[in-house]
């Protein structure tokens, strides 16, 4: 039988996109025809297009008349409006995290420190309604890019979980470095937020995602958040921080360190860790303690590859793992990063989804959790930590 072919496109012309674009070249269960690019910044989208053999598009319109898929790697302040006018093209969307979230009042002078978080998380729910209700109209769906659901050591989880009937008591998980590197990143008015959702989205999600397997293959429905504790702290803000060059710390207004803790419907819990203020590498991993077994989800750093180079030199050409500051030494040098982090599994999961209307695990519904979740989470921190009940969609 010939694969099906499907027609795609990105929006956004930046590190998003290229490694989107690198996860699509690998997929196998469909044939992926990548159309071409459509970005905000003109110039970039060009040379984006150019060095990727595909076509540039000025204006998007023209994009989602060529395309049956768009990927949305854009800054999430615009992930709505192109999610929406795509989902009424009857155009599926793959969107970038977070999903969505609250962008500010639009003054000039807008900072996180004085934003109104119960408004907050008000407005980000609204816009998630507004996607619940555009693909539920729409011929199309929304998957969510939430690289961590296909990550192979959380699959292997939702294997055991399936498998073997285990109840999740706790979870512990981080996501830190030492500071992204995307301009758009120090300004909550474009992230909607800070480290908290920038960050603690992957673990958090991944937390949420177990949980949900755990309750269908037990009981035929998911277990959901129910309620959050957080804390959120600026630590490369503070007047007394000293900067020694390792660590980014020119953020306009966001947070730079949080913790979130999560009770679910059934009492179990979650804990969730995630800065911009730890060096040696990315550090991502999820802990489940189950009532049956203990799995450790080490996505990075793991020992798949070890190596150690005598001089920095010698490294000059070779990529070893994201964010390191040195090459010298030992490294935990990853083989395959992408795939240790699930974007090709990602990507194959939502075309072969999109070829055969089977779901996806990282859906719309999942997503709109997390988005309420952190957005609650950030209620919670304005109140220095006291608890708040998740109002789920």
């Amino acid at each position: 039988m010939a694969k099906k072919t499907v027609r795609t496109g990105l929006i956004g012309a930046g590190f998003s996109a290229a490694f989107h674009y690198e996860a699509l070249q690998k997929v196998a269960g469909v044939d992926v025809d990548v159309v071409g690019v459509y970005a905000r910044t003109p110039q970039r989208a060009a040379a984006f297009a150019q060095k990727c053999g595909i076509r540039y598009f000025d204006r998007l319109e023209a994009l989602l008349e060529a395309v049956d898929v768009v990927h949305i790697c854009t800054p999430p302040y615009a992930h709505t409006a192109l999610a929406i006018a795509a989902l009424e093209q009857n155009k599926h969307v793959i969107c970038e995290k977070p999903l969505t979230g609250y962008f500010g009042d639009g003054s000039a002078d807008f900072h996180w420190d004085r934003a109104d978080m119960e408004l907050a998380r008000s407005e980000a729910m609204e816009k998630v309604q507004q996607l619940l209700e555009a693909e539920a109209r729409s011929q199309a769906r929304l998957f969510y890019a939430e690289n961590w659901i296909y990550a192979p050591s959380i699959q292997k989880e939702r294997e055991i979980l399936e498998k073997t009937g285990g109840q999740i008591l706790w979870m512990h998980g981080e996501e830190a470095h030492s500071g992204s590197h995307s301009v758009d990143y120090a300004y909550a008015a474009r992230c909607g937020g800070g480290v908290l959702i920038g960050k603690g989205c992957h673990p958090l999600t991944a937390a949420l995602y177990l949980k949900r397997v755990e309750g269908r293959a037990r009981d035929g429905r998911p277990i959901r958040p129910r309620q959050v504790t957080a804390r959120t702290h600026a630590l490369t803000r503070l007047p007394t921080f000293r900067d020694a060059g390792h660590i980014r710390c020119d953020y306009y207004d966001i947070d730079d360190f949080a913790f979130m803790h999560v009770e679910f419907e059934d009492g179990t819990l979650a804990t969730v860790f995630t800065s911009d203020i730890v060096l040696g590498g990315v550090h991502n991993w999820l802990e489940i303690c189950a009532n049956n077994h203990r799995t450790i989800c080490n996505i990075n750093p793991n020992t798949a590859m070890l190596t150690y180079n005598p001089r920095e030199e010698y490294f000059r050409d070779i990529y070893t793992v994201e964010k390191i500051g040195t090459k010298q030494g030992w490294n935990f040098t990853s083989p395959d990063e992408d795939w240790m982090t699930g974007y090709p599994q990602e990507m194959e999961a939502f075309y072969r989804s999109i070829a055969t209307g089977r779901p996806a695990e990282s859906d719309l519904h999942l997503a709109a959790d997390a988005i309420v979740t952190m957005y609650s989470a950030y209620v919670s921190a304005r109140r220095s930590g006291v608890a708040v009940e998740i109002p789920l969609l």
